[in-house]
């Protein structure tokens, strides 16, 4: 390498999970470039904590559905990461020679990119998943690492042990050394589960990544063969326990679940922070019309939407219509969508450019107490005047 400007601890931002359990949500677009809270992707959140985090060198591993993804992020402006030297980067999988491949695993994913990593000789480096909201400071996870002396340290929050078995565990001593690293055990020892955020040394993490990727019957991924492998070796792991908000929406419910604690009195994931914004890329748009017949309460709702119906416990994303008579209540209402006129939306996911006709009903008005099953309608649906659409139903065509 003829020029090497090195950088203390460089971002690797894994992005390309397909997130089938969203359903049509993502049936075109990759898990992490799903809007959230109203004016958000959930990628701007991990991207936000590392600007945040005085990290200024990301790269963006794509796979699933990169487009959307990759014009999104761009060159990186609204994160402040469009930078001469470092800045955010996507990585695709790309061609060797004659040959390309696929990222197989996490890990796999990481040692295609040796290179870029090597042309900043960093420190450390810091893996993350796109597909996880939360705010954290990685700063402080990288003093905890250094003051441990650890090879690897493993971001892991406290979890209900009767679902702990949903993820990785962590079981440690007093010392919060890892001891046992156990992938969704059916009997799980600790409630300490993986957040997905891993600080390694960059040597050592070169070295294993390395070996993995010659191991034949390796998964190539570091919950199930890098960290394990690791242990087996007597490396020095540590968790480093985040007492925050964090949110895996990987599923219709913990997405919608997540959307609706941005709206709780208390609010778990404070999005009016001036000290670590949650930086986004945003149109130009007017600001949003309230009128004369509008109802609204405890609600977001962004710029360029016009209200004249009734708003209840919901997050409307901008460009978004409701008229008079509608009834939008628990719900998330995607952009550009149009609700007519005494249209009613109880408990439901509205994506992208959806037209909810006259008169028309989705999902069940129950008390909070017994939420039903969430409703979903996909991208630039159009539901014609009158229909009725029971609760828990996913709508992916026209009726």
């Amino acid at each position: 390498m003829s020029f090497i400007k090195k950088k203390d601890m460089v971002a690797m931002l894994l992005a390309g999970g397909q997130g089938s359990r969203l359903g049509v949500l993502t049936k075109d677009v990759a898990k992490p470039a799903v809007p959230f809270g109203g004016k958000y992707r959930i990628i701007d959140f991990p991207l936000s904590n590392c600007i945040n985090s005085d990290i200024d060198t990301i790269g963006v591993l794509t796979q699933y559905q990169p487009m959307e993804l990759n014009a999104y992020i761009g060159n990186g402006q609204p994160w402040d990461l469009d930078r001469m030297y470092g800045g955010a980067r996507i990585l695709p999988p790309y061609v060797r020679g004659k040959e390309g491949e696929w990222y197989k695993g996490t890990a796999n994913a990481i040692y295609q990119n040796i290179p870029y990593l090597e042309q900043y000789s960093p420190n450390y480096v810091i893996i993350l998943s796109g597909d996880h909201v939360y705010k954290m400071n990685y700063r402080w996870m990288l003093d905890h690492h250094i003051k441990k002396d650890a090879d690897c340290t493993i971001a892991v929050i406290e979890v209900p042990i009767e679902e702990a078995s949903r993820f990785g565990v962590m079981n440690t001593n007093e010392n919060l050394r890892i001891t046992e690293f156990e992938e969704k055990p059916a009997e799980p020892k600790s409630n300490l589960a993986s957040m997905g955020v891993y600080i390694f040394n960059w040597p050592t993490l070169k070295e294993y990544l390395i070996r993995d990727e010659e191991d034949p019957k390796s998964s190539k991924d570091f919950g199930k063969n890098v960290i394990p492998a690791m242990l087996t070796d007597s490396k020095r792991l540590y968790a480093y326990k985040y007492l925050g908000y964090w949110k895996d929406v990987g599923t219709i419910e913990s997405l919608w679940e997540a959307n609706m604690d941005l709206l709780k009195e208390k609010v778990s994931l404070e999005l009016y922070d001036p000290r670590w914004k949650i930086y986004a890329r945003n149109g130009n748009l007017p600001p949003q019309y309230i009128g004369r017949h509008a109802n609204m309460k405890e609600s977001h709702v962004s710029e360029g939407c016009s209200i004249e119906g009734t708003v209840e416990n919901s997050i409307i994303f901008p460009n978004v219509t409701i008229k008079k008579g509608a009834v939008v209540r628990h719900s998330v209402v995607m952009s550009s969508t149009t609700v007519e006129e005494n249209a009613e939306v109880h408990y439901a996911i509205i994506a992208e450019g959806v037209t909810i006709g006259e008169g028309a009903g989705i999902g069940t008005e129950l008390d909070e107490a017994a939420i039903p099953a969430i409703s979903v309608v996909a991208d630039r649906v159009s539901i014609s005047s009158g229909t009725r659409i029971e609760a828990g139903t996913v709508v992916d065509r026209d009726l």
